[in-house]
């Protein structure tokens, strides 16, 4: 929690606010409030944290309220250490487009160690499930990026700066995509689906030269009404190239399908 809050604080003290680039959420509206006023970021992210997670006292129960208000007044205090810090260090960019782009890894990282980890800080994601509770509309994450989207358009009509909005889908593009990452693994292998005449002998070939299970899976080609024998299998990336080769030696008319596999856990990769 005090890693992601770091992480979280970071990207908004030495990228956003001194870029004036304000993105969604709690953090972005308090981060607006400092552009503008030069209040606290860290203070008045708790203050407006304060009464969401009030009203989502009832709905999601105290000890995930509690959670919540601790990792808030992490992230608000590690927000205001490190606004003190950086006050005297040169900017590090002047350009938005870093800004929001660097800024977002950090912001991606923060929220997928929450996510990870089951900590949460409240903001918006508690805020929409509170309204989708009140009003059953769309979905939470509906919910979710109108709140986002409002605090973006804010920020961008209060510092008459309409490119706000353009750096704040960067930024909330990025985020996303680093904090999917932390949240699947790093871990990345193909999933292998083989629809084979010659299941054994690509089996026994398949078992006998790689530390790979494989897993028989019984079909039926539905074109020709006829038995098909789908072979599924796990590998590492950089053994596909061999795999296919293998395959094609055996039976040329086998049918392949590669997928990606973001975590894989049992025998030859991670412990479960």
């Amino acid at each position: 929690m005090i890693v992601g809050c770091i992480c979280y604080s970071s990207s908004l003290t030495a990228f956003l606010i001194p870029n004036a680039i304000v993105g969604g959420g709690v953090s972005g509206a308090a981060s607006l409030i400092n552009i503008l006023t030069g209040l606290p970021a860290g203070l008045f992210t708790v203050i407006l944290n304060a009464p969401i997670l009030v009203f989502g006292f009832k709905l999601m129960g105290w000890k995930f309220i509690v959670r919540c208000f601790i990792t808030t007044a992490a992230l608000g205090l590690s927000t205001d250490l490190l606004t003190l810090l950086f006050k005297n260090v040169s900017l590090i960019t002047d350009d938005k487009l870093l800004a929001a782009i660097y800024g977002g890894i950090l912001q991606g990282i923060g929220i997928g160690l929450f996510i990870k980890y089951e900590t949460s800080s409240g903001g918006t994601e508690l805020l929409g499930r509170i309204t989708h509770r009140l009003f059953p509309v769309l979905t939470i994450a509906a919910h979710v990026a109108v709140f986002d989207g409002l605090v973006v358009v804010l920020g961008a009509i209060l510092l008459k700066d309409v490119k706000n909005v353009l750096y704040a889908l960067i930024l909330i593009f990025v985020s996303a995509k680093v904090s999917d990452l932390l949240i699947m693994g790093f871990t990345k292998a193909k999933l292998c689906y083989i629809v084979t005449e010659k299941s054994e002998e690509i089996s026994d070939y398949l078992i006998g030269h790689s530390p790979r299970g494989v897993t028989l899976i019984k079909g039926e080609g539905m074109y020709t009404k006829t038995e098909k024998d789908v072979l599924m299998t796990c590998v590492k990336s950089n053994q596909i190239a061999n795999l296919k080769t293998w395959i094609k030696t055996l039976d040329e008319h086998a049918f392949v399908i590669v997928c990606d596999a973001n975590e894989v856990y049992g025998q030859g990769f991670h412990n479960i």
